[in-house]
């Protein structure tokens, strides 16, 4: 029976586990990472990455509904091939697994267990053949995709987000449901792709939005896409010729094939940890402190998805590597987290940044908004809709959040993030540079609306700033 004995065992070789990797390796080289799952991260294999792919494509397609106004013939005669469009997504995809396997994991050599782990006792890890024992453990174990035990029974016609990118072809029609970030995403592409989609939510607001104002022209965005039914659970049924019945409430259709898009579950309740006399929440995972990635009283860490409070790409980075930093040391050095940023990569982008409105609506803050209808440049590009609000201490303006539902919203929601995390006020932004024509100039309505309200109020253009005495003596010099 093997037996080994390291400082550090990495369970989980996805984002998380791998940017965990990257601290412990430069303290220490007694560890190992273990992982008997495909290996790729999810992000790359099941995630953000093949999603995108078929996001340009679908858009690529969708364009040539604006290409007769611009001057361009023949587009109406265009056509999609679903076969070649979905290789076209898996050899994408399939570029993007291999990079992260040409990379660190190919690098591991034996310090690589290709076995799924489990809790015996504190310290003491079961794999395939033998045990580890581990001073300090990292759970970076990831999440599966939700399925309704009782829609298994029909098989390869309810799919999830995990073998949506795996179809050789297309159906015909397609129910999502679930219309958080994969599902809004994907629903809208295949709908772009030629599919029949049906999008149902048994929520009533869209990606993951709390502010109504906003979330009522996404909902009017994606309705005039494909048809989206909100606030009914989905029930599935078999219908005429294989196909399957959906019906919500009073709502019901016939559908090839439904994708269900209802979430994730971490992984690691598959790891024994109620073995341990570890806190578990309701999901399987232990307590834990977000600012070092400590479970209390505990020599384990846990990072990314394993923990399912912030299921994103670029937090799971942050949470192994502060993982990672403090099980090489034996420390529980504390953390300062980024400024929340989430993006649903429709058309157009559904965006939150910062403190939610859910938070905020009971506090006393000022609301800035503007809309994008009319907006120039977004009107050249065949995008102009959408709404911001930006969220505001009423006392200086500083910056606290914001949701909005807005053309090229990926660029704006990084820099408000980058703006709430350094404290900005809105007339601190409304002093950089604003480019025209460009959709960032647009959010200045909302800035001005702010600035111009707040307690504390100075003498001078909201958008502009005085040149103090010492500067003009320094440049009358120059």
């Amino acid at each position: 029976m093997m037996e080994r004995r390291v400082d550090v065992a990495i369970i989980g070789a996805g984002t998380a586990g791998l940017f965990a990797l990257r601290q412990v390796k430069r303290f220490t080289d007694s560890y190992v990472v273990i992982d008997g799952g495909q290996l790729g991260t999810t992000c790359a294999r099941v995630g953000c990455m093949p999603s995108k792919v078929m996001i340009k494509t679908a858009e690529d397609y969708h364009h040539r509904h604006a290409l007769a106004a611009e001057g361009i013939a023949g587009g109406d005669r265009l056509g999609i091939e679903a076969p070649e469009a979905m290789a076209y997504v898996q050899r994408m995809r399939d570029s993007f697994v291999e990079h992260v396997m040409g990379g660190p994991v190919s690098k591991l050599g034996d310090k690589l267990i290709r076995s799924h782990a489990r809790f015996r006792a504190q310290g003491e890890i079961e794999v395939d053949g033998g045990v580890v024992r581990a001073e300090r453990v990292i759970v970076a174990t990831g999440s599966r995709p939700v399925l309704p035990r009782a829609w298994q029974a029909f098989g390869d016609r309810v799919i999830t987000t995990d073998q949506v990118f795996e179809q050789s072809s297309l159906p015909q029609s397609m129910a999502v449901l679930g219309l958080g970030v994969i599902g809004l995403e994907l629903g809208q592409a295949l709908a772009r792709l030629g599919v029949e989609v049906t999008g149902i939510d048994m929520l009533q607001r869209l990606g993951g939005l709390s502010d109504e104002t906003v979330n009522e022209t996404a909902v009017a965005a994606m309705r005039r896409e494909f048809p989206v039914w909100l606030g009914e659970k989905a029930e599935l049924a078999e219908g005429m010729d294989g196909r399957i019945r959906v019906t919500a409430g009073a709502k019901s259709v016939e559908v090839e094939q439904v994708l269900v898009a209802a979430g994730r579950k971490p992984n690691a309740d598959r790891l024994g940890l109620d073995q341990l006399g570890v806190e578990l929440d309701r999901r399987g995972v232990p307590t834990y402190d977000p600012e070092t990635m400590k479970v209390p009283g505990e020599p384990i860490f846990i990072a990314g998805d394993a923990n399912a409070d912030l299921p994103l790409q670029h937090e799971a980075r942050d949470e192994g590597q502060i993982a990672g930093y403090n099980a090489a040391r034996g420390t529980e050095q504390r953390f300062r987290r980024r400024a929340p940023l989430a993006i649903v990569f429709s058309q157009p982008n559904v965006v939150t940044v910062g403190e939610s409105w859910a938070t905020l609506q009971h506090q006393d803050v000022l609301v800035g908004t503007c809309r994008f209808e009319g907006d120039q440049r977004s009107r050249i590009k065949h995008a102009d809709s959408g709404i911001a609000r930006i969220y505001a201490d009423r006392r200086d303006g500083r910056l606290r959040g914001a949701s909005m539902v807005a053309p090229d919203g990926e660029h704006l929601g990084h820099l408000f993030a980058l703006a709430i995390q350094q404290g900005l006020t809105a007339a601190d932004v409304l002093r950089m540079p604003f480019y025209h024509p460009t959709t960032e100039e647009r959010v200045q309505d909302a800035l001005r609306e702010i600035a111009n309200n707040t307690e504390q109020q100075l003498d001078q253009p909201v958008d502009l700033e005085f040149l103090d005495h010492d500067e003009r003596q320094v440049r009358a010099a120059e």
